[in-house]
């Protein structure tokens, strides 16, 4: 299976929340392209990727932060 997304011109640069902690719990890894975000799980870097576009991913992170703030 190719992670390849048909327009990417180059490799994304995936990142994990800083509350990761690394000792192979569960998380996830994103990358922010033109369009959105990407999404994978960090266990499985060679794995699905699920793409979001920009104003779904926005959504999702103002959701995020509200409930962290209540």
């Amino acid at each position: 299976m190719s992670n390849a997304t048909p327009g990417r011109k180059s490799r994304p640069a995936w990142f994990t929340s800083s509350y990761s902690n690394g000792a192979g719990g569960e998380c996830v890894e994103c990358a922010l392209v033109d369009d959105g975000a990407l999404v994978r799980d960090s266990k499985s870097a060679g794995g699905p990727e699920i793409a979001v576009r920009s104003g779904a991913w926005f959504s999702f992170l103002r959701a995020v932060k509200r409930d962290a703030e209540s």
